[in-house]
């Protein structure tokens, strides 16, 4: 009896042994991305508040690896850099003069929301250099009105009130800043361009979507490049021309090394000097930020709107510098690049999901064709 247990026992001992040595190998976890090993990493996070509950729920496409050159950039804020460095930056804002006193109104929440066509239009003449200006622009090629427009009233009727509000910011601040520089000044003038087509952009695309409040938004848009404006205006002349054909991600570099923040920060740090309100300025900066803010951090409710207004100041841009002379065939989610990568990720919002139909619609070339003096004889 004892023979028959040794024996068992021996057959018992052999299959264990070949059941341990047939087992497939454990795979190890892979390992982290070395720019999540690096201290940049949790920077870039620090860029945007935690996700909310409803940003969780949206679905992503599948994950991007991280450029090598974005995953190493740290984005910094106003409390980040050294005091003495951000009072000089304040002590620099001013030599710019305040904008008038009207842009204050133009951009309160209650005018925004409650004014009329009328109350606009006032608001306007009060300030006739501006009111100039604006028919000016109104009768421009630009935007290829078959008829004059010879008061403000009319060119509301004509264009709109959200086209009209954004003339009118890019004209009170253009009061504010003036180069003294003939480089200077071919900067300033595709700044300006930029910030004209990316807010028209913004209207159309955004009544396409069916985006809420898309009068507000074309305004933030064109308060973005404020930032642009304010750098330009301190970075030395010999950087100026190549700083101004980088893309934006090489452009925060620049910016952050030259001067101590980014375009979109000082933007921030100069719209408080001008005390406009700090609900404002955060949406704006919204903008500017989703450069290095990746989707899952930022509110869902505010995503779409970001998301579509970073794109529509990146094409201006593009259009102003003459990168891009039409949208035909373009398509944001091949728009691989650096200053692209967290934008693709959030245009998969289900607010955004006909952006494609909108940009390849025909009003909206037109509309562009109109902008860049390209309009056909017929029209």
């Amino acid at each position: 009896m004892s023979l028959l247990m040794y024996w068992m026992a021996g057959v018992l001992a052999l299959a264990l042994a070949w059941w341990f040595f047939r087992r497939p190998p454990v795979k190890a976890a892979p390992a982290r991305p070395i720019a999540a090993q690096h201290s940049n990493a949790p920077a870039l996070r620090a860029a945007a508040p935690a996700p909310s509950p409803a940003a969780r729920e949206t679905t992503l496409p599948p994950a991007e690896a991280m450029p090598a050159e974005l995953a190493g950039f740290r984005w910094l804020r106003e409390q980040d850099i050294d005091p003495a460095r951000r009072d000089a930056l304040l002590a620099a804002f001013r030599g710019i003069p305040r904008p008038p006193r009207s842009m204050q109104k133009l951009l309160s929440p209650d005018f925004v929301a409650k004014a009329g066509s009328a109350e606009l239009s006032e608001l306007v003449m009060g300030e006739p250099l501006i009111a100039a200006k604006v028919l000016s622009t109104v009768n421009s090629p630009m935007y290829g009105l078959r008829t004059p427009v010879t008061n403000i009233g009319h060119a509301v009727t004509f264009l709109g009130m959200n086209t009209v509000r954004s003339i009118c910011l890019q004209y009170m601040l253009a009061e504010a800043f003036k180069p003294k520089l003939a480089e200077a000044q071919r900067c300033f003038d595709a700044i300006w361009q930029a910030s004209a087509i990316a807010s028209e952009l913004c209207v159309r695309l955004g009544k396409a979507l069916n985006l809420p409040d898309v009068g507000n938004l074309s305004t933030q848009v064109v308060l973005s490049f404020v930032g642009q404006l304010a750098a330009a205006s301190l970075i030395p002349a010999s950087r100026l021309e190549p700083w101004h054909h980088q893309n934006r991600l090489q452009r925060a570099h620049t910016e952050q090394e030259l001067l101590g923040l980014n375009a979109s920060e000082i933007g921030s740090l100069l719209m408080k000097s001008w005390e406009l309100p700090e609900s404002l300025i955060d949406e704006v900066c919204g903008v500017g930020r989703q450069l290095a803010t990746p989707f899952m951090v930022t509110d869902r409710a505010r995503a779409p709107r970001f998301a579509l207004g970073y794109l529509c100041a990146r094409l201006g841009e593009h259009f102003a510098l003459g990168e891009l002379d039409s949208l035909e065939g373009y398509d944001p989610a091949l728009d691989i690049a650096a200053d692209t990568h967290h934008l693709r990720a959030s245009l998969a919002h289900p607010a955004l999901a006909r952006l494609d139909q909108a940009l390849a619609a025909p009003e909206l070339q037109a509309a562009l064709d109109q902008m860049m003096g390209r309009a056909t004889a017929e029209a």
